[in-house]
């Protein structure tokens, strides 16, 4: 997974390069004498490599600076500096310290040392260079996501060498690694929780022993004492009894709070860092200094904490990978699965991949061998998992020949009315809101906005009908294709879900969590439980029933990922309620084929495997890598022709990025056009190679606009 190295030879840092990296407009200062007239250089490795801080490709690459005497203890390897650069005053991280080169130019001096604390070490500095290669990116956007912010009052305590342990942490913890701490693991009953999956208890073992293995666990249940944030938190527990550290990487804060609880039932309070920006700076910032100094040795957290400096790494885990929480937002748009992966294979540390589902990048892993599958049997499948059914099937139609086209067919009513009178009932909608699209009455046209032709929307019973782009109200909105001036709902949402469930069930408790206003667990109470997908609460003793409507919208959306997905999504709510032995019953509104198979028989890897299996055959992700490039279409073309000049690969387009690009174009504006190169991974790695030489020859000698590159972007087909 990884490549070449990222940075230039001596000799091309000597002055070898291309002659425009040479102009002194873009070098302040290449290798190799001390300035002139400038203030005294250290004596020992008087040079320092400077990474500037920038988003300019052709920037990406060490620049040669003199270390002034008197900043030679503090300006060391990693740590955070101001430079000149082209007349400019930036910031960046030193790489390494030199002595001089006879012969070159002279230096600039560095500013100043902004923090002595060195915060990029070296294991960050190759995982994120492989990082950038792996996404022909630059080494600097990868940096701006994997080293928080700092916090100049903490930076001075960790100098000092004072404790950096939050509040809630408990100093007089015992230390993992101890015996009492290695019986209390071994004691913990989510360790218990492994016997149940084949090749679960071998995993642990090896995992203690001080082994690395790889392994891809498909957790059956998502609640209780055997849920998947125990299971994750016997094998960190284990991998500490060996002496060594492990990252927890989750999508979300709801799931970050149960793997925390989890871990913190298992190990020392002291033992565990919580790395997410949703805690603030500070705190976050805090934990990270905490894994640098090696106070705590797990990091648990969301995407980011994926590059956590855990010292003695011996275990990285990623849950529930399919959900696209787990991209980062910003260039150069890296999984953290994949950034895991580099990182397990860089350290050898162990690597853990778990969900309900399985996606077909964990497939591809399991089928070439790389990674061992841990599954339940199918008994300790039968009896832990719920009863599914599907109103679609024939005897369902048989009994209810309206099932098909109701949104709420009977079979659904009469679960919800029996789950009520044991537990809380959880229903799943597809979408938030009240009413998230109209159609008009007459057509069934979607109804436009008529300024910008955004899709109208309802936000609540009594709201006039508006934008959901610009917010235009449209009270005397038209359809412009029959003149039709009433509108109906062409799909409920949970607010509106929720409202008809209310009517439905009078008297009954009925709990949203969608939106903004997610809940992370409801009690025992029955209750209906209306939740957009993703936003499903955790019951205490799970759910007595699950709906799960609107279906067959989820399985037909104009995406190549809407099966994977909407059978991920399925799984995560299902593995929420109760087993068939406890009356456990999920039902599912959606037409009979494939996705809704692998639930009934509750078989997610072998729907993985068929859909892996037809990507190989139509060589699609992930079977092959995927880049998109996107931008003006002269600017995309001259990107894609470069490329196929330097590796033959199979292009499809340019064509425009979304069909609002197919309306004439307001005066001065051009609209997007979209590119997709597909990848065989055997030329994967001379393809990123070239995709980085070609953004940064363009940038450097403007011969043409900056296009958007991603690769291997689940969003893109």
């Amino acid at each position: 997974m990884g490549g070449e190295g990222l940075f230039p030879l001596a000799a091309d840092a000597a002055g070898g390069g291309s002659p425009a990296a040479r102009q002194p407009s873009l070098l302040q200062g290449f290798p190799a004498q001390p300035p002139a007239g400038g203030p005294e250089a250290a004596a020992v490795d008087p040079v320092a490599a400077v990474l500037i801080e920038s988003p300019l490709p052709h920037l990406d690459r060490p620049f040669d600076y003199s270390v002034p005497a008197k900043l030679a203890d503090t300006a060391l390897p990693g740590v955070r500096v101001k430079v000149r650069f082209n007349g400019q005053e930036l910031s960046g991280f030193i790489l390494e310290r030199k002595g001089y080169q006879p012969g070159g130019p002279a230096l600039v001096p560095l500013l100043k040392v902004v923090s002595a604390v060195p915060v990029l070490g070296p294991s960050l500095l190759t995982l994120a260079s492989a990082v950038a290669e792996r996404y022909a990116g630059t080494l600097s956007d990868v940096l701006r996501t994997a080293i928080p912010p700092r916090v100049a009052g903490l930076e001075k305590s960790y100098l000092a060498g004072d404790a950096l342990l939050d509040e809630a942490k408990d100093p007089e913890a015992e230390p993992a690694g101890s015996p009492a701490a290695e019986n209390h693991a071994a004691g913990n009953p989510a360790a218990q929780g492994w016997s149940a999956y084949g090749n679960g208890p071998a995993f642990l073992q090896h995992l203690a022993s001080g082994g690395s293995p790889h392994a891809v666990l498909t957790a059956v249940q998502g609640y209780g004492p055997d849920s998947w944030p125990r299971l994750i938190a016997a094998a960190v527990a284990a991998v500490r009894s060996s002496g060594r550290g492990a990252v927890v990487v989750v999508p979300d804060h709801r799931d970050l709070s149960r793997m925390e609880e989890a871990l913190l039932a298992v190990l020392p309070a002291r033992d565990v860092a919580r790395l997410t920006a949703e805690d603030g700076q500070t705190p976050r910032y805090r934990n990270y200094l905490r894994l640098l100094r090696g106070d705590a040795v797990v990091a648990v957290g969301t995407r980011s904490a994926a590059y956590a400096p855990v010292r003695d790494l011996g275990l990285v885990v990623c849950w529930d990978d399919g959900d696209d929480l787990h991209i980062e937002q910003r260039a150069p748009y890296a999984h953290s699965r994949e950034v895991l992966l580099l990182r397990s294979e860089q350290e050898s540390a162990a690597c853990l991949l778990a969900a309900h589902s399985r996606s077909t990048e964990l497939q591809r892993l399991v089928g070439t061998g790389w990674a061992v599958p841990v599954e339940a049997p199918r008994p300790v499948v039968r009896s832990r998992t719920p009863r599914v059914l599907n109103t679609a099937d024939s005897f369902e139609q048989e009994r209810d020949p309206l099932a098909r086209i109701a949104r709420l067919p009977g079979a659904a009513w009469r679960a919800a009315k029996d789950g009520l009178e044991r537990g809380p009932v959880l229903i799943q909608v597809a979408r938030a809101g009240y009413a998230p699209s109209l159609v008009c009455e007459e057509c069934r046209e979607p109804a436009r906005c008529t300024h910008c032709q955004g899709p109208l929307a309802v936000t609540g019973p009594s709201s006039p009908p508006q934008c959901r782009w610009c917010s235009t109200p449209a009270p005397e909105w038209h359809c412009r294709h029959c003149g039709g001036r009433r509108l109906r709902r062409g799909a409920a949402g949970v607010l509106r879900t929720a409202e008809e469930l209310g009517r439905a069930f009078p008297g009954k408790t009925v709990i949203t969590s969608s939106g903004d206003q997610v809940k992370a667990t409801v009690g025992a109470a029955p209750a209906l439980v209306v939740a957009t997908i993703g936003g499903e609460p955790v019951a205490e003793s799970g759910y007595a029933a699950a709906l799960l409507l609107d279906g067959d919208s989820l399985l037909r959306r104009e995406n190549l990922r809407a099966g994977e997905d909407t059978v991920r999504r399925w799984f995560n709510a299902a593995a929420l309620v109760r087993p068939a032995s406890e009356g456990g019953l999920v039902v599912v509104t959606a037409d009979d084929g494939t996705a809704t198979g692998a639930l009934l028989r509750w078989d997610p890897a072998g729907f993985a495997a068929r859909e892996l299996a037809l990507r190989q055959e139509l060589k699609l992700p992930p079977a092959v890598r995927l880049a998109s490039v996107t931008g003006q279409r002269a600017d995309v073309a001259h990107f894609t022709d470069a490329v196929e000049k330097a590796v033959e690969l199979r292009r499809v387009g340019p064509s425009p990025l979304s069909l609002s690009s197919l309306r004439p174009a307001t005066p001065g504006e051009e609209p997007d056009f979209r590119s997709l190169l597909f990848i065989p991974y055997g030329q994967a790695a001379q393809a990123t190679k070239a995709m980085r030489a070609i953004k940064a020859s363009t940038a450097a000698k403007r011969t043409a606009g900056p296009v958007q590159l991603r690769l291997d972007g689940v969003d893109v087909l």
